[in-house]
């Protein structure tokens, strides 16, 4: 039985969700290598412009400036002790953001640990995920998206935290490795990933980053196949190209947006943009859909 919350939202599909947050910080200033997550407490209006761009735009869902704001990877830039604040903050700002006209979804990044590796042991991770999980719960998220999992046996520890709050879960993997660009960097396939993250509860079943809309579409409908749960789909704007040191994507809002109905078709029920979209690539989405026949 899907959570009472997905269930609202499905009746209104496909849900439009919001696009890139990273390059939307970096046009207002956030430097490269700097932490994104801590501009919740030293820069809440930039976040907040982002979001509300997102909201005016059209998107449905927002996400959080949270992705890497688990105390594994705010260790890295001496924040650890600022998880929970930094959390509760980035939930605080998108919903104040929202103001009632989008649902927000808290978003949980990976760590940047190789549990194969041996540095973290699963459980440690487990727990670092849990601190972050409660305290987006706590902030009053609508629900949690762990998103851009290259590693199916992290992704598993993240949904096993995330599933603690009792908050709809959408479980998101990273498609960009193989000769066809249809497996994670573990190797996993769409098919394998959702089986797993079904199994293990998940409430909607994704991908995300890695590849632009014309990869995903195939990719949507491998996971369709491979699940009875909703369809999230969140490409970039293309492939990104270096150009005079920025990183460049080429797609348009117009030729992203037409990828819409094919993703439709493939069983996506929530449809957004990661890396290289702007609030305009989710006008053009919305403006398509509406004008659909």
């Amino acid at each position: 039985m899907l959570h009472v919350v997905i269930q609202e939202l499905l009746q209104k599909a496909p849900v439009i969700l919001d696009g890139a947050w990273g390059t939307q910080l970096q046009a207002r200033g956030l430097p490269v290598g700097a932490c994104p997550d801590e501009w919740n407490l030293s820069h809440p209006a930039d976040v907040e412009a982002v979001a509300r761009a997102y909201v005016e735009a059209g998107s449905q869902i927002i996400l959080t400036n949270t992705f890497g704001a688990n105390p594994i990877t705010l260790e890295r830039h001496g924040l650890a002790d600022k998880t929970v604040t930094i959390n509760r903050a980035g939930v605080e700002i998108s919903k104040r953001a929202a103001a009632g006209k989008a649902r927000v979804f808290a978003s949980i990044g990976p760590t940047g640990v190789m549990l194969m590796m041996g540095t973290k042991t699963p459980e440690e991770v487990r727990s670092a995920f849990l601190v972050q999980a409660q305290a987006l719960a706590e902030a009053g998220a609508d629900g949690l998206v762990i998103e851009t999992m290259s590693d199916p046996a992290e992704a598993l520890l993240a949904l096993e935290a995330a599933k603690t709050t009792g908050l709809p879960v959408v479980a998101c993997m990273t498609f960009d490795s193989g000769k066809n660009r249809d497996r994670t960097m573990m190797g996993t396939t769409p098919e394998q990933a959702a089986e797993q993250l079904s199994a293990a509860g998940a409430e909607v079943i994704g991908a995300n980053c890695g590849a632009g809309p014309e990869n995903y579409v195939t990719i949507c409908r491998r996971l369709k196949t491979a699940t009875d749960r909703p369809i999230w789909i969140k490409p970039n704007a293309g492939l990104p190209e270096i150009v005079d040191g920025r990183t460049v994507y080429r797609i348009t809002p117009q030729e992203f947006a037409e990828y819409v109905p094919k993703l439709v078709e493939a069983g996506a029920s929530f449809i957004g943009g990661c890396c290289g979209t702007t609030p305009e690539f989710i006008k053009a989405v919305c403006h398509l859909l509406a004008n659909a026949g």
